[in-house]
């Protein structure tokens, strides 16, 4: 046999064994699994990408959050932290320390004064599902949600208009000159004249006697009520 004949013949060997090494069940078992990887991570972006929708989907409500005594401000300022350090500004929009103005009598002299409306608590603005309970309840200065159980629930459309916490839609029955009485916050029960309106913002300006002179106070729409004359 020719040399030649000897090198076609080896060729041919060495082909057909590769070939029966891409058959063997090895190689098989091999591309079944890089198949099923490959099905999984398709599987696990499927279930990302449907959890992100259904997130997006959720409507932002208020949540309460109690914690320590004193540590509202803390608190806060934590929790803004969080929100930057794992980019939740999608999902926290807002985080408020209640406040409340109310008049003091200090060395037989009265002034205004600002102070916490409710105490070891802080209001959030979220879309809230289970994968944001360890961001917020983990956070240094906050104890828990306020709930059933320690279960987040959302403020109702009367805590969130008695608090404040968003611009309610008021129907204007008032104009400048018109005699109003104040139905809400430190000076419930005044009566004062309006003396300019801004729908946009909701506030309506009213003059009233405070400390035996006329003053200027600037209050929400919803505080105050018309004296039909």
């Amino acid at each position: 046999m020719e040399e030649k004949d000897i090198k076609l013949e080896q060729n041919e060997t060495i082909e057909q064994e590769n070939l029966t090494q891409s058959q063997s069940p090895e190689n098989e078992v091999d591309k079944q699994i890089s198949e099923e990887e490959t099905s999984e991570e398709k599987e696990v972006y499927d279930d990302e990408k449907t959890y992100r929708e259904f997130v997006d989907s959720l409507p932002a409500k208020w949540y309460a959050l109690h914690t320590f005594s004193g540590y509202e401000n803390v608190a806060k300022e934590n929790l803004e932290t969080v929100i930057e350090k794992f980019n939740l500004q999608d999902r926290i929009f807002d985080i408020v320390i209640p406040m409340e103005d109310v008049v003091e009598e200090k060395n037989g002299k009265k002034k205004l004064v600002q102070r916490k409306s409710m105490p070891c608590y802080i209001l959030v603005k979220i879309k809230y599902a289970d994968d944001l309970w360890h961001n917020i309840t983990r956070t240094r200065g906050i104890t828990g949600f306020v709930g059933p159980n320690g279960r987040p629930l959302p403020l109702t459309d009367d805590d969130i208009r008695r608090l404040h916490l968003e611009k309610i839609k008021v129907d204007v029955d008032l104009k400048v000159g018109d005699k109003v009485e104040i139905v809400d916050g430190p000076f419930n029960a005044q009566v004062g004249d309006v003396t300019s309106i801004d729908t946009e913002s909701g506030k309506v300006s009213v003059n009233i006697v405070f400390l035996n002179r006329e003053t200027p106070v600037e209050l929400e729409l919803s505080q105050v009520r018309r004296i039909n004359q």
